[in-house]
């Protein structure tokens, strides 16, 4: 039989720590007026340039349905923009815009100490930072 505790289950402890890292990260983001979502569109669109819906959906793990209703909001902020494909016109990327590439500069300060406190909460946690 199976025996261990929930709050002993590694899954349940991956999420918990999940939720204590996006609850501060939005919080830190509020102010900004984007949410952790589109934070993490404008990091990974500024690594890796251009990018299709797809794609973009599985790097920062959204669901593609919720990702179009988030690109359609950062489209209308002029965040980022759809723009077709060079090799097959029939499809569309997303990509930086002029707005989103400063948002993503001007969120530095708040990723690195979004980062220190992820750092030092997993490491308060376990001891030791095995995964990164």
């Amino acid at each position: 039989m199976y025996n261990k505790s929930l709050r002993e289950q590694v899954g349940y402890q991956v999420a918990r720590i999940n939720h204590i890292l996006n609850v501060d990260l939005g919080a830190r983001l509020k102010p900004m007026g984007i949410s952790v979502d589109q934070c993490r569109i404008l990091s990974c669109l500024t690594e890796a340039g251009r990018l299709p819906m797809g794609e973009l959906a599985a790097r920062v793990f959204v669901e593609p349905a919720n990702l179009t209703k988030i690109i359609d909001k950062m489209t209308s902020e002029s965040l980022v923009m759809r723009v077709p494909d060079d090799k097959d016109r029939r499809r569309v990327l997303v990509a930086l815009a002029t707005a989103g590439i400063a948002k993503n500069t001007a969120i530095e300060s708040i990723l690195e100490e979004h980062e220190e406190f992820a750092r030092k909460t997993l490491t308060s946690q376990y001891g030791h930072l095995a995964l990164i």
